[in-house]
């Protein structure tokens, strides 16, 4: 049997960046030293109005091929993980296909999960690997969520960041990616939704848990949002080290989705991590949904600080809500 590893890793940013000076020069109130200093956020690249998933996408994977001398007839099977899609249809993976010249052969879906979305990615990768059905995955992740976000909306504008991951995931003789956990709740669908533009009707539509105070497309409950996350993911991350037969002292980095660092920090604290263990990159990129952790990958690489085969947790949790984790030990030589 083969099993899927993590190999390398490109990201494409869109070239706006929108820094907390500039949103501070447009909006006056606002306390962007405060928001700085909760968000962990002091930068943010921001889509061009006529760039969508799909663009951000071709261009992580474009810059992937290229810098990795890989050859887009290789792939066998293409993943995209967006809930910002360029249309509602056809398939966004299947216009990647074309725009990436990838075989007609190849398999392609979208699947719409927010910040687990690259943990699921993995999990589908190492099924289709160990089924014998493919042996190279490519992974993007791709969002747009300023789109969903109006210019004055001071709770989401200081967060939320626009990106793309490309991710290569090859069959391995020994596994690397193991422990996988899930969690769903559908009771938190009402703290982080869009409620337009998909085929239920407005008057229909699930309704806000509290008052909607921004004119934005995206509604986010945030405190809400902090409490299920406090709660589910001390509880998942044993749950890991459980089914992977791992101790806490076995792991080098635990790598969580990059929501905010106020988020962030109460994780810490609640479960007890030495703040060298918990990398955060957030500052120049702001949340970017499924593509925090492939980001926060890309960097430790480029830092070297990741070790190979160092044992480390990958933690996605947010809209949903929806949760996933697995250990990960890295194998890429870089």
């Amino acid at each position: 049997m083969k099993y899927a590893a993590v190999g390398p890793i490109a990201v494409y940013l869109p070239e706006k960046v929108e820094t907390n000076d500039q949103l501070k020069a447009q909006f006056p109130s606002w306390d962007l030293d405060l928001i700085g200093e909760k968000t962990g956020i002091y930068a943010r690249h921001i889509a061009a109005p006529d760039e969508c998933a799909s663009d951000l996408g071709v261009k992580a994977a474009q810059r992937l091929f290229a810098d990795f001398d890989i050859d887009p007839q290789s792939i066998d099977f293409l993943l995209v993980c967006t809930q910002t899609p360029d249309y509602p249809l056809p398939t966004t993976a299947c216009l990647m296909q074309d725009r990436l010249g990838l075989r007609t052969s190849v398999g392609a879906i979208d699947y719409n999960l927010g910040c687990s979305g690259f943990v699921y990615g993995l999990s589908l990768a190492d099924g289709l690997i160990r089924t014998g059905a493919v042996r190279r995955v490519l992974l993007i992740t791709a969002e747009t969520y300023s789109k969903y976000i109006h210019e004055t909306d001071r709770s989401l504008r200081t967060i939320f960041g626009d990106g793309s991951a490309a991710t290569l995931i090859d069959a391995a003789d020994e596994p690397s990616l193991t422990g996988f956990q899930f969690g769903t709740d559908g009771t938190g669908a009402d703290t982080l939704l869009v409620s337009t533009g998909g085929a239920r009707p407005p008057q229909d539509a699930i309704k806000p848990r509290h008052r909607h105070r921004w004119p934005s497309q995206l509604y986010m409950d945030g405190p809400s949002l902090i409490n299920f996350t406090v709660a589910a993911i001390p509880a998942l991350v044993d749950q890991i080290l459980a089914e992977a037969q791992l101790t806490r002292e076995q792991i080098n980095f635990f790598l969580l989705h990059q929501a905010t660092f106020k988020m962030l920090d109460q994780l810490q604290q609640r479960m007890d991590i030495p703040p060298g263990q918990m990398p955060i990159a957030l500052a120049d990129y702001g949340n970017t949904v499924s593509s925090t952790l492939p980001i926060l990958i890309r960097d430790l690489r480029a830092d070297k600080r990741l070790e190979q085969g160092a044992q480390n947790l990958l933690v996605g949790f947010g809209v949903g809500w929806s949760w996933a984790g697995c250990a990960w030990r890295e194998t890429f030589p870089g």
